[in-house]
């Protein structure tokens, strides 16, 4: 009798086993499988990525967020000014150095204002290039290999009890299914 309950035993086993392997290896392969998507969808630069959107970015930079702010670096600019000239007492001890200052942080911030869409898109082409130099890295390092993985897990495996087993089985499942919910998620974002 107690040879069948046994048999049970090992039967039951071998079937958590056998879930927790595969929810393990379909996880690991599609941990693989996204690293190399979202590798090669970072790695674009906005035009690649969508230039309809990135045109459209573009032009409302030019056309509206440039002008909006060339009128509040006037007004700042302005206001600077003049507080500038009456604080020192209507010109009478005034220091001619002030005014280069105030140019100075006039050609500054109205080069910043007219070059920040290329200042912005500097930082994407730099980001890209990382991108780029480091895909071999990240395509090869976070590959997962899931035969040795699961070598590794499988003497672990077999000496635990079955509701270890049915609670590890339920763990991976929910994790399976959060990694395909992020997946999705993901997907849908890039």
């Amino acid at each position: 009798m107690q040879s069948i309950l046994d048999a049970i035993n090992e039967w039951i086993k071998e079937i958590l086993i056998g879930a927790i392997n595969g929810n393990l290896s379909t996880m690991f392969g599609d941990v693989n499988e996204k690293v190399g998507t979202i590798a090669n969808e970072v790695g674009q630069t906005p035009q690649g990525w969508n230039a309809n959107i990135f045109s459209m970015i573009q032009t409302l930079s030019e056309n509206v967020i440039v002008p909006i702010a060339g009128l509040v670096i006037t007004y700042v600019l302005c206001y600077e000014l003049i507080s500038m000239v009456t604080e020192k007492n209507n010109m009478h001890d005034i220091e001619t150095f002030m005014f280069f200052k105030w140019i100075f942080k006039a050609f500054v911030a109205v080069f910043i204002v007219t070059n920040t869409f290329n200042i912005t898109m500097a930082v994407f082409d730099m980001a890209q290039h990382i991108v780029s130099g480091a895909a071999g890295v990240i395509g090869g390092d976070t590959n997962i290999d899931v035969a040795e993985a699961l070598a590794t897990m499988q003497e672990g495996l077999e000496d635990m009890e079955i509701p270890e087993l049915l609670l590890l089985v339920l763990e991976t499942s929910l994790v399976s299914l959060c990694m395909k919910i992020m997946s999705v998620l993901i997907t849908v974002i890039l």
